[in-house]
């Protein structure tokens, strides 16, 4: 009787959301799991430990797993090997962060480029906070400087890329937690299932294959990502040490609640989402933020806020599109301007930068090159207020 080929995964980044989210669905699903980082202290661990915990925290009280059957390599270090890996494997995943992506493209289309044409093609799917994310890293991969133009044309036989939108909070860990991971119970993984309507997709437990994922981004991207950053920016200005913290605090919790109304008319007349689904979706997203054994620090929360400022992002994203209809982005605005004054905040490069922009810069080209907004969008002038109000602020201190 023939031996069922193992199915193998290789996933990028073996970081808390790697270990703790994707591989654990991974593993759960029967695939042999490669980490690939360039952390080697990390790899070190993970190759020389046969299993680390999932612990999941909810409500209802704590469940753990463990997560076997892997194996880890230095992608600074090993790249032939990795190249070898991705060659026959199943399914390449990451979650290294969306400014990272472009970084792993080169090894990841040296890998599909050396795939033997009589396997399926892989899966290629990103697991990043960004909208989009698989195509970006799609780019750089068909990029000519990756993958030579004369092997694009039967490029899609050897790859299939599917966007994704995934949900789970993963707070700061234990620094004696070694391997193991602490991540909340709750849980969303969506992934398009277009990219494989002529082959079946990937036989991964736990992910909600659609037809149209964009909603599903959306509402998480601008009720999770939105909520969470909100409360960390206003808190981290109301001197908060964690966001747990921060909702305690009434103003803070209306400035919440005031922001993910602005979203939320946005998400029900776009996607038209039922209005009682999307307040029990933001009831349940503000209780997830608040949960006290999830503790996150603000800064940790808020970082990277030049990123967080960017056009298809948390705040301008939607605050953009409800400007355009002249509906209310006041709370965004609000949450906006907090997010600019997130600066010089050590351990994070990205607030140093916009301390340096905030002081060289106009607030016409702060709001352009940051916010990405042009003149034309209703939303410019108001965007251009705040910038000024901040700077306004920083020349009085």
């Amino acid at each position: 009787m023939a031996t069922q080929k193992v199915k193998k995964a290789v996933h990028f980044g073996a970081g808390n959301i790697g270990r703790g989210f994707v591989a654990c669905f991974l593993h759960n699903s029967g695939y042999e799991v490669v980490f690939a980082d360039v952390n080697a202290s990390v790899i070190d661990k993970l190759n020389s430990q046969p299993s680390y915990k999932v612990i999941e925290v909810g409500a209802e009280g704590t469940t753990e797993s463990v997560i076997s059957n892997y194996r880890a390599i230095n992608s600074k270090t090993h790249e032939a090997e990795l190249i070898q890996e991705i060659a026959t494997a199943d399914v390449v995943t990451c979650s290294v962060g969306p400014n990272i992506l472009k970084f792993i493209a080169p090894v990841v289309a040296k890998g599909i480029d050396q795939r033997p044409n009589d396997l399926p093609p892989i899966a290629v799917i990103a697991c990043e906070n960004a909208i989009g994310a698989t195509d970006t890293l799609a780019e750089h991969i068909k990029d000519p400087q990756n993958t030579p133009s004369h092997r694009i044309e039967d490029h899609h036989e050897r790859a299939r890329y599917a966007n994704s939108a995934i949900d789970r909070i993963v707070p700061a860990q234990d620094p004696d937690a070694g391997l193991d991971v602490k991540l909340e119970k709750f849980y969303e993984w969506v992934v398009e299932s277009e990219p494989f309507k002529d082959h079946s997709v990937p036989s991964i437990e736990g992910i909600n294959w659609v037809e149209n994922l964009e909603p599903f981004i959306e509402r998480k991207l601008y009720t999770v990502n939105t909520g969470h950053a909100t409360a960390a920016y206003h808190g981290y200005h109301r001197k908060k040490r964690t966001v747990y913290d921060a909702l305690q605090d009434r103003f803070i919790q209306q400035e919440v609640k005031k922001a993910l109304d602005n979203t939320s008319e946005l998400i029900v007349e776009k996607h038209g989402i039922d209005a009682d689904a999307q307040r029990a979706y933001v009831k349940k997203i503000i209780t997830r933020i608040s949960n006290p054994h999830l503790e996150d620090a603000v800064e940790r929360v808020g970082r990277a806020p030049l990123r967080k400022l960017s056009r298809k992002e948390r705040f301008i994203g939607p605050a953009a599109e409800l400007a355009e209809k002249d509906k209310d982005c006041s709370a965004l605005l609000d949450a906006a301007e907090m997010a600019l004054r997130f600066q010089n905040v050590e351990e994070d490069a990205e607030s140093k930068e916009l301390a340096k922009a905030m002081t060289s810069s106009t607030p016409e080209e702060v709001v352009q090159q940051i916010c990405g907004l042009q003149p034309s969008e209703k939303l410019y002038p108001k965007m251009v207020d705040v910038v000024r109000r901040v700077q306004a602020d920083a020349m009085e201190d």
